[in-house]
């Protein structure tokens, strides 16, 4: 860190002796310039001369970079690992650690700290010579990211796939609208978990917390909840209510079913000639 510092000053003090070299080159040049003037031609200001001649050199491009490359260098290491694993998920390509220096400025090889610690992340792999990043689930597409859903029937947190691959939440959406999966939210923690909409995958469920989850009274509200997870309600309570409200549904009494009649004794019989219909009369 101290050469770089070093470097720097030294490169600062290097500009300023350019600069006022270049200013007496332009010095020189106007003042050993002839006077006289020839008809075709005419005198021009010392002045003019002087400032289109020759052009001021800057060095502020470089500057700012050294500065900047200083900066990173001295950030703290956890910032340092960030600004890699940022280089690594965004790319997801494998860099040495010569390519990360030029990519971010991050000096891998330099840094025993730094490297240490980019080595161990659980977010990067390192096979001796390059690193990359590691995502919680190796999937690279979409087939592979519904045969790994279909392999967890009890459901697989969204948040754990976020980082398996840059399209990886448009390739969810586009699952679930193919109905290959589910996109249901937990009620305790509103996080999105994955289920696998296969009649195939035997699913478990625990009749316990099944049964300890309370359902809300107002069905308008389960109709909301089942419209937020992507389901279509088979009622239509605000409908119904609008139609009653209206006097288009009328509450009609039940109709008492009528009692079938029994045959006894008493009942006069005209089909006397087929007694064996009668066998079972009541009293």
């Amino acid at each position: 860190m101290g050469s770089l510092q070093e470097s720097l000053n030294k490169f600062k003090k290097q500009q300023e002796k350019c600069q006022s070299t270049l200013k007496s080159i332009a010095g020189s040049k106007t003042s050993s310039r002839p006077t006289t003037t020839t008809p075709a031609s005419r005198a021009v200001p010392a002045s003019t001369l002087g400032k289109s001649s020759v052009p001021a050199v800057k060095f502020s491009n470089d500057t700012e970079r050294l500065q900047h490359i200083n900066n990173v260098r001295k950030s703290p290491v956890g910032a340092q690992i960030k600004k890699v694993i940022h280089l690594l998920f965004e790319s997801r390509q494998a860099f040495t650690a010569d390519q990360i220096n030029e990519a971010c400025y991050v000096d891998v090889k330099g840094n025993k700290a730094v490297f240490e610690s980019l080595a161990k992340n659980p977010k990067v792999n390192y096979d001796g010579v390059r690193f990359s990043y590691k995502s919680k689930h190796n999937v690279r597409d979409q087939k592979e990211l519904l045969r790994l859903v279909r392999t967890f029937p009890e459901g697989i947190a969204v948040a754990d796939l976020k980082d398996a691959y840059p399209t990886v939440m448009e390739d969810l959406q586009a699952l679930k609208a193919a109905g290959q999966i589910w996109l249901l939210s937990n009620f305790d923690s509103q996080e999105e978990i994955a289920y696998p909409n296969d009649p195939r995958v035997p699913i478990k469920v625990d009749d316990e917390l099944f049964r300890s989850i309370e359902l809300p009274r107002d069905m308008l509200d389960i109709e909301r909840d089942l419209q937020k997870n992507g389901m279509k309600p088979a009622t239509n309570t605000a409908k119904r209510r609008v139609m009653a409200q209206n006097g288009n549904i009328l509450n009609k009494p039940k109709q008492k079913k009528k009692k079938k009649a029994e045959i006894s004794k008493r009942t006069k019989l005209t089909n006397a000639h087929l007694p064996e219909l009668f066998r079972n009369l009541t009293g």
